[in-house]
């Protein structure tokens, strides 16, 4: 009967070591959630700016281009 009742002490005490913190894991979750939202709006609008850089571009080599063939 001790043996059963030390197993089942050892299945609680693995139980509750198991469970871990759930609080500080859901305070970072959040805050990795946050971190990586902001890493991939910096991306994009990284990405729009180079887009918008090469449609001047684009539009600056077409007016040379047009001065070139008017000439």
């Amino acid at each position: 009967m001790k043996k059963l009742v030390l197993m089942a002490a050892a299945i609680v005490a693995v139980s509750f070591a198991s469970c871990g913190n759930k609080a500080a894991n859901a305070e970072q979750a959040a805050a990795d959630s946050i971190r990586i939202a902001d890493s991939i709006a910096a991306v994009e609008a990284a990405a729009a700016e180079a887009a918008a850089e090469a449609a001047a571009e684009a539009d600056t080599v077409a007016t040379d281009s047009v001065a070139v063939v008017a000439e």
